[in-house]
């Protein structure tokens, strides 16, 4: 039995910090196992918290001079955690920085430069996770669905609550997932205008009061009225969401409160039109989960019979480089890693692009 031994890398549209995990993840008979060996998550200082958040608008030219210095910086980072825990890799498996993500014009890139990343590691390197599907005509995206398949398949919704929400779950014979819409990357912009990076465990929101008409607003935007299979990103948030927030005179509190109100009235409802009168469990993980407020509020808008079930901190915070790690192995193992019933791609595919250190 190969034990494979893999760091995952996750940066999320949230921007708060590159997510390492270390982890063994093999095949007993026909069962994916795993076990999280340890892991790191890394704060991005503000200098690169702006880069970062800035890199949709640069030339081409200071777009890939960021992807390359990007990817050097993942892999000195992904070295000094495995020098420091003393640790034995097979490889490393990114998913980069998603900057651009237009499916519809057939385009997404993520930054962080796999050679790079492997040279600067010395460390086989596998990413550029998406680019297939959606040459394939797919999304590409949601992307950890296949985790949710293979390694949570005893939950009936697996819930992210990252920058963007999004959920997955088993119908008719095929795994099914999507974005929901905007998460935390609605909150962390809020509080950022007050120079605060996030609302620890929503008790700012818990102060708010509801903004009705600005409810009205978000949850009247077009992108929730689309079927699935679909997928967004920071264009969307910055040319659709961000615009009715900076227009609001509300308090911080209050826009919040409200935001939080709309994230989980908006999840809610696909919950609901998914669920039948039967008990069932929802896996919540992602920055999101440790906002008790939040997870109040998605208890009252979802239904009785609707599980929210909590897990550890560490796979809260990590399930997603956990599955980056096992999207990396299923690519070493040639078997499908990218699911067509999700993204809306022509065919399944094994995805991601293998770069050797020299």
């Amino acid at each position: 039995m190969k034990i494979y031994k893999v760091i995952g890398l996750m940066s999320g549209t949230s921007l708060d910090a590159l997510d390492l995990c270390y982890c063994h993840i093999w095949k007993n008979l026909t069962r994916w196992e795993f076990e999280i060996k340890t892991t790191r998550s890394i704060a991005y200082d503000k200098k690169r918290y702006e880069k970062l958040k800035s890199a949709i608008s640069l030339p081409a030219d200071q777009l890939f001079q960021l992807h390359n210095d990007y990817g050097t910086w993942l892999g000195e980072q992904s070295r000094l955690f495995k020098d420091e825990e003393g640790l034995e890799v097979d490889f490393i498996s990114s998913h980069g920085h998603t900057v651009h993500h237009q499916p519809e014009k057939g385009l997404t890139f993520q930054i962080g430069s796999g050679q790079h990343l492997a040279n600067a590691s010395g460390i086989r390197t596998i990413c550029d996770f998406r680019t297939n599907d959606v040459a394939l005509g797919g999304q590409g995206a949601p992307l950890v669905p296949v985790g949710d398949h293979f390694l949570f398949a005893s939950y009936d919704f697996c819930l992210n609550l990252g920058g963007i929400s999004n959920i997955s779950f088993h119908s008719n014979g095929k795994r099914i997932a999507y974005d929901i819409g905007v998460a935390n990357m609605l909150l962390n912009h809020i509080t950022a205008k007050e120079d605060i990076p996030y609302d620890k465990g929503g008790q700012l929101a818990r102060k708010g009061k509801l903004n009705p008409s600005l409810l009205k607003a978000l949850d009247g935007l077009e992108y929730y009225k689309k079927p699935y299979p679909k997928s967004t990103g920071y264009e969307w948030f910055i040319s659709e969401v961000a615009p009715l927030i900076d227009a609001e005179k509300a308090s911080m509190e209050s826009l919040l409160h409200t935001a939080v109100h709309h994230i989980c009235g908006q999840i809610g409802r696909e919950v609901r039109k998914l669920s039948s009168k039967d008990s069932k469990t929802l896996l919540v993980t992602g920055g999101g989960a440790f906002n008790t407020y939040l997870t109040e509020v998605l208890q009252q808008k979802t239904v009785e019979h609707i599980i929210l079930e909590i897990p550890s901190r560490e796979l809260i915070e990590f399930k997603e480089a956990l599955v980056f790690a096992f999207m990396g192995v299923l690519r070493i193992e040639q078997e499908i890693n990218v699911l067509s019933s999700v993204t809306g791609a022509k065919r399944d595919s094994s995805s991601g692009v293998v770069f050797l250190p020299s």
